[in-house]
């Protein structure tokens, strides 16, 4: 892989501290939902700072993707942001990895688990999955703190029902959240853990082994799972899904944890 110039050609606020940048990168070679690339600057003085940022979208010919989340203090996410202007370059190299992949050619039905920004190459795996002719199930659970802190929010609501069914189980309420008006068999359930919306009927907590057992897909051969958090997140999803009968084979995990931003 060798660095290329990639110019920054529109943004989207995702939150108060996330922001989608669409890049455009001639001569993309393409990529697989899952996978992520590097980035870098390169100050004045020569000096340069490295991160790596999930992609968030399927490409779309020369144009890419990524979600960045304002990291405290960080040097590289603070930058890209707050300051980083349309029309500006920046260098990237990529993609990277293979593991943590889902395509719609190859790839059946999924159990997404997300915990905070854990949830961007997740969101490439739906919108590969909404765009393609592949209708396998999926389910999204996903973690985060506030309602503010929720990504892809828009996007998401038009996975929701308009009237939240909830069922109760040993330690609470869950709910679904789904399309009525799409055949698509996508399921969606946020599980606020700091502050919850006034009508969600679950009420604020972490995401729990029974919420994982029940709302997961059933453990089977053709069932792929996929958990993106940080580490403790991770570890605790990733235990929960064996615990209710996933095979460990069948369990794809990438995590992340400070880095400086």
């Amino acid at each position: 892989m060798r660095w290329q110039p990639a110019e920054l050609v529109a943004t989207r606020t995702e939150s108060a501290s996330a922001r989608t940048l669409v890049l455009r990168v001639d001569g993309w070679p393409g990529h697989r939902p899952g996978q992520h690339l590097d980035v870098r600057l390169t100050a004045p003085d020569g000096y340069h700072a490295e991160r790596s940022y999930s992609l968030a979208a399927p490409a779309d010919g020369d144009h890419i993707e990524i979600t960045v989340q304002r990291v405290r203090d960080g040097e590289v996410s603070g930058y890209l942001v707050d300051t980083f202007p349309v029309g500006a370059f920046i260098e990237v190299r990529g993609p990277v990895g293979g593991w943590f992949v889902w395509t719609p050619e190859t790839s059946g039905a999924a159990v997404l688990i997300a915990g905070g920004s854990g949830i961007v190459p997740l969101a490439a795996m739906l919108r590969a999955r909404r765009k393609s002719l592949n209708t396998s199930p999926f389910r999204l659970l996903y973690s985060v703190r506030t309602p503010e802190d929720l990504l892809y929010a828009d996007e998401l609501a038009e996975l929701r029902r308009a009237t939240l069914a909830s069922t109760a189980d040993p330690v609470g309420q869950v709910c679904y959240l789904e399309n009525p008006e799409s055949d698509e068999d996508i399921d969606v359930f946020v599980a606020y853990t700091r502050t919850a919306p006034t009508a969600d009927p679950r009420p604020p907590g972490r995401l729990t082994r029974t919420e994982i057992a029940r709302l997961s897909l059933p453990p089977s051969p053709t069932v792929t799972c996929y958990v993106c958090g940080p580490t403790p997140f991770v570890e605790f999803a990733a235990d929960a899904l064996v615990s209710a009968g996933h095979a460990p084979a069948m369990i794809r995990t990438e995590r992340f944890g400070p880095t400086g931003g």
